[in-house]
């Protein structure tokens, strides 16, 4: 198989199903943020919603990720009814970019290549990735958009970033190698 640039890698698969599952992924992000949930903190729950960016970015690539959660967060203000925080869907976008990372370190879920290592790897890339996207570019941006109050925001970033490690290592992870085996029989891979 001949190996993409990083560049390429990065912006991952563009095609008239990525823009579709883009669409999708943003729609059910929006309301999974909003239907069910456990509450954490003030506007902050443990959600399901975090399975799509493992998903869109596991198949498509951390662009799609990122454009997916950034949307997905917009439409879930809208149907929230809470207003529009910017600077929370910048903060899943940046999420979702980094989990979409995966083939970065090697895992390719398209073809068939989710092993433990890359599960190791996955779980302290979405350590790192919360505590950046929730603990660094989401107080800035509700700085810069808000000028608000950052004592609030980081107890939510906090209590939003454990919850969304949660999700994304307790839930994404068998999504991830479920995924992986099915395209690795689609492949004609074998599996080492």
């Amino acid at each position: 198989m001949k190996e993409k640039s990083i560049f390429k890698t990065i912006l991952g698969v563009w095609n008239t199903k990525t823009v579709v599952v883009i669409a999708i992924g943003a729609a059910l992000f929006g309301v999974l943020m909003n239907i069910g949930g456990i509450p954490v903190f003030t506007n902050t729950k443990l959600t399901t919603a975090m399975i799509i960016p493992v998903i869109v970015g596991g198949m498509f690539g951390p662009v799609p990720a990122f454009i997916t959660c950034l949307v997905g967060n917009t439409i879930a203000d809208l149907i929230g009814g809470w207003g529009y925080w910017f600077d929370w869907s910048i903060g899943n976008g940046v999420l979702g970019f980094i989990v979409g990372l995966l083939p970065l370190y090697g895992a390719r879920i398209n073809d068939g290549i989710f092993k433990l290592r890359h599960a190791v790897i996955y779980v302290i890339t979405c350590i790192i990735g919360n505590a950046f996207a929730f603990g660094v570019v989401t107080p800035i941006f509700t700085v810069l958009f808000y000028g608000g109050e950052l004592e609030v925001t980081f107890v939510q970033s906090l209590s939003g970033g454990i919850a969304n490690t949660l999700v994304l290592t307790i839930i994404g992870i068998p999504i991830l190698f479920a995924l992986s085996k099915r395209n690795a029989r689609n492949t004609n891979l074998t599996l080492e």
